[in-house]
């Protein structure tokens, strides 16, 4: 599953996550360590450009935090960031520079990429989003099965154990996912794909598509 490598992913200098990834081959492999990697990397800030709030969060000085917006530790939140109404950081997540967590949206156990965007309603949990990512409104990961049993992500032809309970999705860099789409747990989107508003996912989507619904899946005409 080429599709679903780190390096065929993510733009890796476009987070200051990088170093979490190093030694991984599959993004989620790295899901069950971002906690400790944000105590690790938090300390390490600069306190002219972060400032820290309690024992575990790291906020950038150039970052816009709504004053209701809830900041639930450890977090680091990068410069430049936008931190909207009533957003809620439930912990174990970094958001990068520029982007932007908006009006009543969720955020547990995530990294997301700089200038990636969950602008409106949406729930992000257990997940990777890649460079310039955008989630429409309302549109949300699921991060866990109905029948509680671990992920396995599938394609066409194969499909990989991943031994974890909760798992979201993990999107490329620059995935469109349209207004009120389910990623469903194992859910992988390769760079520069579209996903239909109203869609349900739950497949690796190759890079450079178009998902349509299940089963029609489009390549991206060249323009």
């Amino acid at each position: 599953m080429e599709t679903c490598k780190i390096k065929n992913l993510y733009t890796l200098e476009e987070t200051i996550a990088k170093d979490l990834f190093e030694g991984a081959v599959y993004p989620w492999e790295v899901l069950p360590k971002i906690g400790s990697f944000i105590l690790q990397l938090g300390s390490t800030l600069s306190e002219e450009e972060y400032e820290k709030r309690g024992e575990d969060i790291w906020i950038a000085k150039t970052a816009d935090v709504a004053p209701t917006a809830y900041i639930h530790g450890p977090a680091i939140i990068g410069k430049n960031a936008e931190i909207r109404h009533c957003a809620f950081i439930r912990g174990n997540a970094i958001v990068g520079e520029g982007a932007v967590v908006g009006n009543s949206t969720e955020l547990k156990n995530v990294v997301l990429f700089n200038k990636v965007q969950v602008p409106h309603y949406n729930y992000v949990g257990d997940s990777i989003l890649g460079y310039k990512a955008h989630m429409g409104a309302g549109s949300i990961t699921s991060n866990v099965k109905s029948d509680k049993k671990l992920v396995v992500v599938k394609d066409e032809k194969e499909q990989i154990e991943t031994g974890l309970k909760k798992f979201g999705a993990m999107l490329g860099d620059e995935v469109e996912v349209g207004c009120g789409s389910v990623l469903n747990p194992g859910t992988v989107v390769g760079p520069h794909s579209n996903i239909y508003p109203l869609s349900s996912v739950r497949q690796v989507v190759p890079a450079n598509s178009i998902y349509k619904k299940q089963g029609e899946i489009a390549e991206k005409e060249e323009r």
